[in-house]
């Protein structure tokens, strides 16, 4: 085992940061303590203490003297609790959806219609909305999936430690975030990072969709498999879809994609990041033979 004494404050701070990560909560002590015991005597106490409740309830109630209730009282009713919204059917919602993004001429008008578009149930339990950033001119348009806890709190997509990684992987090929079209397909953060379901995708769909047809981008960068599938209209995995360029239409457009890995897929499994190196690469390649890439 490996002493504290042995390793300097960065190593130490950085070995504290990853038990934390990996859901530690205590660290050695200097006698043994029997958790289980623990444990065990706490739901003991709360058994015993559970039945002496009611009692002390029930008894409290039959000493306590009866009174009338004062007529403001009898008369008074409960407030009438917040209702959501009622659910606006599926078919009807994705109308709404086209309508409101085909009215849309800019991207900034698109980012008004879809902060008021109240038609998909995701919007509901988020925090914010997530639109496209950096510069729509560029001709470079990198799409993910869906907003994560740190977008939703940072009000960007690919915040925290996947988009660290993003920024790394884009810097290694000569891009910045703030000089390409940076958005995700879902504007809504779905409840716990499930996916989203079939009407929900539907739903979202006309503004990813105007979003691509307004900026006119000339090559796509596909971050991973719900966005592979989403564009490429096929049901294989990441593996299977990634570092081959393939054609996909928007509007009148004919744009070629390639898809690679998600940054939070190379945070679980590193070993993949030679696949979204290569892809990179591919990707570099194609933006040069286009004049989007210089250096």
């Amino acid at each position: 085992m490996i002493s504290a004494n042995d390793l300097t404050p960065a190593e130490l701070a950085a070995l504290l940061h990853f038990h934390a990560e990996a859901g530690v909560d205590w660290l050695l002590e200097d006698e043994a303590v029997d958790r289980f015991a623990e444990f065990e005597a706490m739901k003991a106490a709360r058994r015993a203490a559970a039945p002496a409740q009611p009692e002390r309830l029930a008894q409290s109630q039959s000493e306590a003297p009866s009174r009338p209730a004062a007529p403001q009282q009898r008369a008074a009713t409960p407030a009438p609790a917040s209702r959501p919204q009622p659910a606006i059917p599926d078919g009807e919602a994705v109308q709404q959806a086209r309508f409101a993004a085909e009215s849309a001429r800019s991207l900034a008008e698109l980012k008004t219609a879809l902060e008021a578009f109240n038609g998909c149930n995701l919007k509901n339990s988020a925090r914010s909305t997530i639109f496209a950033s950096g510069d729509p001119a560029s001709g470079i348009m990198v799409i993910g999936p869906a907003p994560g806890a740190d977008d939703e709190r940072e009000g960007t997509a690919f915040a925290g430690r996947q988009g660290q990684l993003l920024d790394r992987m884009l810097a290694s090929i000569g891009l910045d975030r703030s000089a390409i079209l940076l958005t995700q397909i879902i504007p809504w953060r779905p409840p716990g990072n499930r996916m989203p379901s079939a009407a929900e995708t539907e739903i979202c769909r006309p503004f990813i969709e105007r979003q691509i047809a307004l900026a006119e981008p000339r090559a796509i960068l596909l971050l991973g498999n719900y966005t592979a599938r989403f564009f490429f209209g096929e049901n294989d995995t990441i593996h299977g879809l990634r570092g081959r360029w393939k054609e996909i239409a928007v509007a009148d457009q004919v744009i070629p994609a390639i898809a690679s890995l998600h940054p939070q897929d190379l945070l679980t499994a590193p070993v993949n990041k030679r696949l979204a190196w290569s892809d990179l690469l591919a990707f570099q390649a194609r933006l040069r033979s286009l004049s989007l890439l210089t250096n």
